[in-house]
């Protein structure tokens, strides 16, 4: 089974006018809600693939039960902390410029801290688990050097999406897969990338630091998987740039439902940058048959 932790989920509030007029009141044309937060994502791309798994991580107030209703209602398990505050709201403004206002999310308690780890020490070797996004302020992103060693021990799986320091901590772990963006490579190195010689060499670097496999996501430039045995560029596919919330996160929907069902990390890479490409060509999380089609445009080679 595949699980993924979410320890900061939200209603992704999507709202869409030609132009917002600060200091005046303005009227919407269209609006989405959605259930979101980064593992959640990968979740609802997963079950679309066809891959079951389960949703945790901590869910309160009424926001929550519409995420977990809404979970349900696409056949994805969940089994989620409950937490005494409402889960977040996240405002998502598409006019004439994207703005985002992100909401803080409650406070968890040790006690509730604890039964998320009780969760993932009952987990197997038969498992794989994708930690994906920030905590709350109330843990902080260290928390994730409490949780993921749970994981481990207990004979899982790592997947780690995240960003900057919890990164490069999660490189301690053995995750099967790490996908930075080039420009957050740059940032952990602290250099320039030139070229795909520059990604593939920094790119190696976190491999040496513990991970597994690689995914360097270029956007319009492409993807680089780089593995111990060989280094496999996804050329970009051209469309009309849609969403960039969620598309990160369907890609690593894509490699690790596909990796985790055959071993083959170049289908893998297939499927992970035809699912990031399909959502960002999409107005929400791409629809399987949108995946499918642009599955067939994705050309890998290895470098």
């Amino acid at each position: 089974m595949i699980y993924t932790v979410t320890l900061n989920p939200a209603i992704d509030y999507v709202i869409r006018l030609e132009r917002v007029e600060t200091g005046s009141v303005n009227r919407m044309d269209s609006d989405d809600k959605y259930a979101g937060g980064k593992g959640i994502n990968v979740s609802r791309v997963l079950k679309r693939l066809g891959y079951d798994n389960t949703a945790t991580g901590f869910l309160g107030g009424f926001t929550g039960q519409f995420i977990k209703d809404g979970l349900l209602a696409e056949g994805i398990q969940t089994n989620f902390v409950a937490v005494d505050q409402d889960t977040r709201i996240n405002v998502k403004i598409k006019a004439d410029q994207e703005t985002e206002i992100n909401g803080l999310g409650p406070v968890v308690t040790d006690a509730q801290l604890a039964e998320l780890e009780a969760i993932l020490a009952g987990l197997t070797e038969e498992d794989t688990v994708v930690f994906a996004g920030s905590a709350p302020a109330s843990l902080g992103n260290q928390v994730y050097n409490r949780l993921i060693p749970v994981a481990k021990k207990a004979g899982a799986e790592v997947v780690c999406d995240f960003e900057g320091q919890t990164l490069l901590d999660s490189l301690a772990h053995q995750p099967l897969l790490v996908k930075p963006n080039n420009h957050e490579l740059e940032a952990i190195f602290g250099v320039t990338l030139n070229g795909l010689a520059d990604v593939e060499k920094y790119a190696r670097q976190i491999l040496a630091k513990g991970a597994k496999n690689v995914i360097i996501s270029m956007a319009g430039d492409g993807a680089l998987l780089v593995t111990p045995e060989a280094a496999y560029f996804a050329k970009p596919i051209k469309g009309t740039v849609k969403n960039s919330v969620g598309a990160g996160d369907s890609m690593v929907a894509g490699f690790t439902g596909e990796f985790v069902h055959s071993q083959d990390p170049i289908e893998a890479l297939k499927w992970g940058v035809a699912c990031g490409t399909a959502t960002a060509f999409s107005d929400d999380l791409a629809s399987l048959a949108f995946i499918k089609e642009t599955y067939e445009k994705v050309e890998v080679e290895k470098l």
